[in-house]
């Protein structure tokens, strides 16, 4: 049995995380059974520090491309089969800037806006001790702002941000086009990636921008709606 190491649903979504629902969407295309274990908190996020990670008859894999490339290798699977090597550049190149470059507006908006860290990411730490509580949700913000500086994206102004992160979801709706899937017929690889994050961002639970985006692109809301009901019912 294999058993994916994840933060558990939050904000109406299946994980707190995108990554976590790419893995979860991932093991869904595979076709193969699983189990999931949600995080009790404390240090114990997984071998890499992070979520998700999966523990397959004995083989840890951390990280959600990694355990994409396990399960490909290990199941005799190959998620984008049906695709030219022309559509396996552009839903590569689609999944990594969702990775790479919208996740970290997405933290941004839930973790360095008031209204939004307080109603979401400050809830993870309800179980911290009532006196130290503050001190800690203080600290794991401080590492978020520190991760985004280093990053590079938290050095710009929020307008800034708001106007890259906008290109990125404008870039997704047109590159899905009429289309039902990235993967056009059928899911593909990255569509377990976009389908996260594409729910990410037009997660009600939080008042940003990277919602507005999104919102206004029918055929994402639309390309959301069957994701949550291919992988996540």
């Amino acid at each position: 049995m294999i058993t994916l190491h994840t933060f558990g649903p939050a904000f109406g979504q299946p994980d707190s995380s995108p990554f976590v629902m790419k893995a979860m969407a991932l093991l869904k295309l595979s076709g193969q059974s699983f189990t999931t274990s949600v995080y009790a908190g404390g240090s114990k996020l997984g071998p890499k520090g992070k979520r998700p990670y999966l523990v397959d008859d004995g083989v840890t894999v951390a990280d959600s491309t990694l355990i994409r490339f396990h399960l490909e290798q290990t199941y005799g699977l190959d998620f984008d089969a049906h695709l030219t090597p022309q559509q396996k550049g552009v839903t590569w190149a689609v999944e990594k800037m969702c990775e790479e470059h919208l996740y970290f507006a997405l933290v941004y908006f839930r973790w360095m806006v008031d209204e939004n860290f307080n109603k979401g990411p400050a809830t993870f730490f309800n179980k911290a001790p009532a006196l130290i509580r503050p001190f800690v949700r203080a600290a794991m913000r401080n590492k978020s702002r520190n991760m985004l500086h280093a990053q590079g994206l938290g050095r710009h102004t929020e307008a800034e941000m708001t106007q890259l992160a906008c290109r990125d979801i404008d870039a997704l709706a047109q590159v899905l086009g009429d289309a039902q899937w990235f993967g056009v017929a059928s899911p593909c690889g990255a569509d377990a990636s976009a389908g996260a994050f594409v729910m990410a961002c037009l997660c009600e639970h939080f008042d940003t921008p990277l919602l507005t985006r999104a919102k206004s692109h029918k055929n994402l809301v639309a390309y959301a709606q069957r994701v949550q009901s291919h992988f996540f019912v």
